[in-house]
């Protein structure tokens, strides 16, 4: 994505200090984030929380958060706590709120959306008047971080694996360390690793199965080790395709694989992510791939469409809240796939 080449300091020292924005930049009516959340844990302040540009300090419980990576509005929603800005993803859902994770809103007020096409909204972050700010899964960068840090304490995305590749436990686990629910955090890991376990028990099918998630994107695109949608695969019993690292490689957390190369995604079970039907469509006119065992065995799901796109969006979101929501729809999927009989149908995800 673009990012903001322009000097902003002194424009966000003008914002922060006379900030009276109107619109979807108004704050008012949004005095605090954690208006139904549960008080902080004792202890939990000040907190010290490393990241890829350095570490961050928050010194106590923060009121008003602003998120500037994808999808933390779901952690903190996890915890209790409604953050006063979002940053828009895959669509234009207010608040980047999806039904696995509005319901936690409680009543609050759905937080101001931001929208990311040229970059981090540095004006509209400043006039939420944030006392914390989260990027973790993000792709910020250095002057992305430093601009950030003159409007509040900022945490960026680890530094110690692909931007965009934290995985699900350790993002709610900072996250809850940054609004001092440490405790409450594991006790929802816990919770979400349970129910994983529990279907990966009910599924031995899945055990020593190669499977991998793709998407029709400027060719075909593979999610590598890195991506948390692969590690969704791995964590209820499949395998990836042991080369996969060589084809997408470890720095990025996917890659388009070339054309002649298409066979790759002949795997056990391969997981496509289409939410428009065009895609489908796209991959179904491909004569090379539709001549592939794995389509002609059933072994191909396809996940997302007009009729049932937050399935889609769940995928991609890989959260505490998510997961639940997207097991509850994949697997059936899955076991369907790799049954070993071409004439099961893969089944048509629940609404």
């Amino acid at each position: 994505m673009n990012r903001l080449n322009v000097v902003l300091t002194a424009l966000l020292a003008v914002v922060l200090m006379t900030t009276t924005a109107c619109g979807d930049d108004d704050p008012a009516g949004a005095e605090t984030s954690a208006a139904n959340a549960a008080p902080a844990e004792e202890g939990a302040f000040p907190v010290e929380i490393e990241h890829k540009y350095g570490t961050t300090t928050v010194e106590e419980e923060p009121e008003r958060v602003v998120v500037v990576g994808l999808k933390e509005q779901d952690d903190l929603l996890a915890l209790g706590v409604v953050p006063v800005a979002t940053t828009e993803w895959l669509d234009d859902t207010p608040g980047g709120l999806y039904p696995w994770a509005k319901e936690r809103l409680v009543g609050a007020d759905v937080p101001a959306s931001l929208n990311q096409d040229d970059g981090v909204q540095f004006e509209k972050v400043a006039a939420q008047r944030p006392d914390l700010i989260i990027g973790l899964y993000s792709g910020l960068t250095q002057a992305d971080y430093d601009k950030l840090s003159q409007i509040a304490p900022t945490v960026a995305q680890p530094g110690d694996i692909p931007d965009y590749g934290i995985g699900w436990q350790e993002e709610l686990l900072t996250v809850g360390k940054a609004v001092g629910r440490p405790e409450a955090a594991q006790e929802i890991v816990d919770d979400v690793e349970g129910k994983i376990e529990d279907v990966a028990k009910k599924h031995p099918e899945f055990q020593g199965k190669h499977a991998i998630f793709a998407t029709p994107y400027e060719g075909t695109y593979v999610y590598g080790s890195a991506d948390p949608r692969s590690r969704l695969l791995t964590d209820i019993g499949f395998e990836l395709p042991s080369d996969i690292d060589d084809v997408v490689g470890t720095k990025d957390f996917g890659a388009n694989i070339s054309a002649e190369n298409t066979e790759f995604v002949d795997t056990d079970a391969l997981v496509w992510l289409t939410n428009v039907m065009e895609d489908k469509d796209a991959i179904l006119d491909n004569e090379v791939y539709t001549s592939l065992p794995v389509h002609e065995e059933g072994r191909d799901v396809f996940v997302g469409d007009a009729k049932h796109p937050d399935y889609g969006f769940s995928i991609s979101f890989v959260t505490a809240l998510s997961v639940p929501y997207t097991l509850d729809r994949l697997v059936p999927q899955l076991a369907a796939a790799v049954d070993g009989d071409p004439a099961t149908k893969v089944p048509t995800p629940k609404d």
